[in-house]
């Protein structure tokens, strides 16, 4: 059994959807280490893409930024994950507008 499958398995069992740290740790690790992406890794372990992006928030480690003696492709490597980075922050600020001036509105 591989992997994935050991971790889909882990999950396929568990009825309370509540998920163990080590759990966890290795769907995030699907994301960090073996390439995967949110989603591919979402469905390899069975849970949903927000859950895996806040696992994410909570165990990944940050990334090293680049050292004054970085190579190009290090460099660009660095501002494509900045921008991506910036870009969910972005939308997520987006959807907290949204909300706070919906409920300011329904509370009214």
């Amino acid at each position: 059994m591989n992997e994935v499958e050991s971790l889909k398995s882990q999950n396929s069992s568990s009825k309370s959807r509540r998920f163990p740290d080590e759990f966890k740790r290795d769907a995030v690790r699907l994301v960090t280490e073996e390439q995967y992406t949110f989603k591919a890794a979402a469905q390899a372990v069975d849970v949903s893409v927000n859950s895996l992006y806040d696992w994410h928030k909570k165990f990944a480690l940050p990334p090293v930024p680049c050292g004054e003696d970085a190579t190009v492709a290090e460099l660009r490597s660095e501002v494509k994950q900045l921008r991506k980075s910036l870009k969910r922050a972005e939308l997520e600020r987006e959807i907290l507008k949204k909300a706070t001036a919906y409920f300011a509105k329904e509370s009214q």
